[in-house]
């Protein structure tokens, strides 16, 4: 049976991504009463990943490190792959998918990644070639355990920043961010409750079915929220996910783009997956007690995409 991530690995992680990881305001969304939002846009490169990458890097063996960082990545964590690695002052390749959002892989290239564009279905055994090729090493953007524990220092922050805080909205792609999450809120009696676009719900299938489901990379492609589209948990996150998330619920698109303009229209520059968890929270208002917090996950929007939306 696979151990789960424990709140002390948190703690630690905490420890390590102090001073690196910006400490995110929690600020209530006026248009929305009783919820606020944990605002992980305002990290340094725009999405809550930098924790995880920086973490699940910073703890490699230095001559392992030194060798470079492989992952595989549509934009953020290979985004926060590069920042790390040019903290850390090694080398990094990104293995990106060819439905990647332009703009985010520019991001990458501008941080001095080594981009392989592969097309979304072979991804995953690209980098593992990669590794293999260069002998870096690879740091999933979420099936792994480092990962996950610095995703979890946004659940810790939360319960020191607000107190009696009675759910917390989480979007859910690959599960990183869900996992370390409500591992870092085990035993305290707060929910925690996924969001995902219904376009790409496998997560929520994989919590009603009781079991792992997979959709295809293409059905998951049509959904604009670009940081959500894996295909399935992760074997590491999806024992997370069942034992400790309280359940996931989809969304639709509009959804999406009403949570959206409602957040530009508050000053929060959220990206499509980063207002999901929003719309959670507009979808289903029962969700949304007195002290709920919806997580803005990033902003490195599609400026394609949030033109639409805004002109709408």
């Amino acid at each position: 049976m696979t151990s789960l991530v424990t709140r002390a690995e948190v703690d630690a992680a905490a420890a390590v991504l102090a001073g690196v990881a910006v400490r995110t305001a929690v600020e209530p969304l006026a248009a929305v009463p009783g919820l606020a939002l944990k605002r992980e846009d305002t990290q340094p490169i725009g999405a809550f990943k930098l924790r995880g990458a920086f973490h699940a890097a910073s703890r490699l063996a230095p001559e392992v490190r030194a060798a470079g960082l492989v992952t595989h990545s549509s934009g953020n964590h290979g985004r926060a792959l590069a920042w790390a690695a040019a903290r850390l002052g090694v080398p990094v390749t990104v293995v990106v998918p060819d439905d990647a959002v332009a703009a985010k892989v520019e991001a990458m290239a501008a941080l001095g990644a080594r981009l392989v564009r592969v097309p979304a279905d072979e991804r995953e055994q690209a980098a593992d070639a990669v590794a293999a090729e260069t002998g870096g090493a690879l740091v999933p953007p979420y099936d792994h355990r480092d990962v996950i524990a610095g995703q979890g220092t946004v659940g810790v922050e939360i319960l020191a920043q607000v107190f009696d805080v009675d759910r917390v909205l989480v979007p859910v792609g690959g599960g990183g961010l869900i996992s370390g999450i409500a591992a870092a809120l085990a035993g305290t009696g707060v929910p925690v409750v996924g969001v995902e676009p219904e376009l790409a719900g496998d997560a929520a299938a994989s919590k009603r079915d009781g079991h792992l489901v997979r959709w295809d990379r293409a059905r998951v492609a049509r959904t604009a929220a670009d940081g959500l589209r894996a295909a399935r948990l992760g074997e590491l996150t999806w024992p997370h996910v069942e034992a400790l998330v309280d359940d996931v619920v989809t969304v639709p698109e509009a959804a999406v783009e009403q949570a959206a303009r409602l957040l530009h229209a508050a000053g929060v520059p959220a990206e499509a997956s980063g207002a999901v968890a929003t719309a959670g929270a507009l979808t289903y208002p029962d969700l949304v007690g007195t002290r709920t917090v919806a997580v803005v996950s990033g902003r490195n929007a599609d400026p394609t995409w949030v033109a639409q939306v805004l002109a709408a």
